[in-house]
């Protein structure tokens, strides 16, 4: 359950032309029409512009705006091959559009217009839900869950989750940020790994994770919630609570984590909020690494963020999320949940992580890491041992 970072990068495309020119201004046209049949759910008008494709499983998501710009269009005759950036927006939901990669294939129509046989995404993009099927949406007080290969019920037990967590989180963290937010469910693991542009085996047992730009402003497009259904299943009550509760909490951070936050800190955190009033001992919310503890294996040192990889040692990572946990629990213990909270925008607000969690030690706690360290290992003794 960690936060990935998505970068909205320029397209580059090797061998084609600027979408400059009448053809290039032409496909915009279509595209622009295209958009406007989107966004009033027009399906005669976008048939217009191409092929029915995914346009109807669509249908039922609220959008706000939706906009083409073609980047760079290869054509043959009266075929062509175009690159295009989709920017849309989820209304009540995203300050700012998402921002994706598109390749159109096209073909010239007899009437000299531009028709759109495939819209897909662009190789090094990943999907979009409704690439993946027909989307149904659920709105909850504080969400709005959109799924794939899911029925109404599903989706509204997931609609509850987030409505608890968001107060759980506002309660911990502050109110300063949306209050609100997008979940994903699509209809498998591999559902999963094609919205995140990634192998499925990277996934298999992450129950979920957070997209978003990490540090971003509040202009910045809502994160996303990414359920993996599969891993999801197999989690009791309590622990689909306290998964939807840490993504959320991701959420909420957002703006003040960055470079700078290491991942014992953002994972720590979002656990230490995910587990806060669950009433889960140490050694039931940390079974590995009591393990480890009551066999002399005490670590060295807080997690590292290379702990943290998904294609690691399973045991390592529960240990490293663990770890995290524990040491800010010791914070919220032995300060406080204000210090708590303090010492995470304080790391966040360095911008760089040389140095950056050494300073918030000292200005808000007033250690250093090496006693820090130490504390937290006499702490995984007593609580764990």
């Amino acid at each position: 359950m960690v936060a990935l970072v998505v970068l909205l990068v320029s397209l580059v495309a090797c061998g084609g032309r600027p979408a400059g020119g009448s053809a290039g201004a032409d496909l915009q046209r279509v595209l622009d029409r295209r958009s406007t049949a989107v966004l009033d759910r027009d399906r005669a008008a976008f048939l217009k512009t191409g092929a029915p494709g995914w346009f109807e499983n669509l249908r039922g998501v609220p959008l706000a705006s939706w906009s083409y710009r073609v980047t760079v269009l290869h054509r043959t005759g009266d075929e062509a091959t175009a690159d295009a950036e989709l920017r849309y927006r989820i209304e009540g939901y995203d300050n700012a559009p998402v921002t994706t990669g598109r390749t159109l294939t096209l073909s010239r129509l007899s009437d000299g217009q531009w028709y759109v046989d495939t819209d897909r995404p662009a190789k090094k993009s990943s999907q979009q839900l409704w690439d993946q099927g027909p989307v149904t949406v659920v709105r909850g007080s504080h969400s709005i869950v959109l799924g794939t290969g899911q029925s109404s019920e599903a989706l509204h037990s997931y609609a509850d989750l987030a409505d608890r967590a968001v107060p759980a989180v506002s309660a911990a963290w502050g109110s300063d940020w949306a209050g609100h937010v997008v979940v994903l469910v699509p209809g498998s693991v591999q559902g999963m790994a094609g919205l995140l542009g990634s192998p499925a085996s990277q996934y298999r047992g992450i129950a979920a994770v957070t997209t978003g730009e990490v540090g971003g402003p509040p202009t910045a497009p809502a994160d996303r919630i990414i359920v993996n259904p599969d891993a999801y299943a197999l989690l009791g009550p309590l622990g689909k609570q306290v998964v939807l509760t840490h993504e959320t909490t991701h959420v909420a951070t957002r703006a003040h984590t960055n470079a700078a936050t290491p991942l014992w800190l953002s994972e720590g955190y979002a656990d230490w909020i995910g587990y806060l009033g669950t009433g889960r001992t140490p050694p039931e919310a940390a079974p590995e690494l009591a393990r480890a503890v009551s066999e002399g294996r005490v670590p060295d040192q807080l997690p590292t963020d290379k702990d943290f990889g998904f294609s690691g040692d399973a045991t390592k990572l529960a240990q490293a999320y663990e770890g995290g946990w524990m040491a800010c629990r010791l914070i919220a213990q032995q300060w406080s949940l204000e210090r708590l909270r303090q010492f995470y925008r304080a790391v966040g607000d360095h911008r760089q992580r040389a140095g950056s969690v050494e300073s918030a030690l000292q200005k808000v706690l007033g250690t250093t890491p090496q006693t820090f360290t130490r504390q937290w290992r006499d702490y995984l003794r007593a609580q764990l041992g």
